[in-house]
């Protein structure tokens, strides 16, 4: 009978797994190479983890889910927004932890994680997908809880999910951070009007 995998080993690999991706990228990574800097062999990994992809997603999920889990927690402690100006708020504190050094460090490979995606939908496309479906759901309750439609709170939520998403990843390319977080102020600037909703009796 074949011994059940130890539970702690598998997590230090995901961890030393995270840091050769973040330090390489996906382009041609293959498995032999990544286990032999590992310290470990491609037939543990398999052992382990079933198959490269499955690892992999594991891996980048702990990344990829950090801030969603960051702003989880503040709304946890704080509560959630109950007028535009706290919701405001709340969303420039998602901003500067998501523009944070050891965020925006991982944002390289959010780009390769949507290319690969694209290109290998059974592969990787679940990976970005799942991580867009979170922010915008984690933004629709917000929304709700201000008083809006479940519709309308859908909208404003993939309006400003994907909105913010284009201006985390172009700075990767031309380098102006300072651009992007002033068109990000720009963006809550001209959304923020339409977070008002009227009160019943108001």
């Amino acid at each position: 009978m074949p011994r059940p995998a130890d539970p702690a080993k598998r997590r230090e690999l995901l961890e030393r797994v995270r840091g050769y991706v973040l330090r390489n990228g996906l382009p041609g990574l293959s498995l032999r190479p990544l286990a032999q800097a590992l310290g470990t062999s491609d037939r543990m990994l398999l052992y382990y983890f079933g198959t490269k992809e499955r690892m992999l997603a594991e891996a980048l999920a702990g990344y990829e889910r950090r801030p969603l889990l960051r702003a989880r927690e503040l709304l946890e402690s704080a509560g959630p927004p109950t007028d535009p100006p706290a919701l405001r708020r709340f969303l420039e504190e998602v901003w500067r932890q998501f523009t944070a050094p050891d965020i925006r460090a991982t944002l390289p490979l959010y780009l390769e994680i949507m290319s690969a995606g694209l290109r290998h939908p059974d592969r990787y496309g679940s990976v970005m997908r799942d991580v867009v479906t979170g922010w915008t759901a984690l933004l629709t309750s917000v929304f709700e809880d201000l008083g809006m439609t479940a519709d309308r709170a859908r909208t404003q939520a993939t309006l400003l999910a994907d909105a913010s998403f284009g201006l985390l990843l172009v700075p990767l390319a031309d380098g102006h951070w300072d651009r992007a977080e002033e068109a990000f102020h720009a963006l809550l600037d001209s959304l923020e009007p339409g977070w008002h909703v009227p009160r019943a009796g108001g």
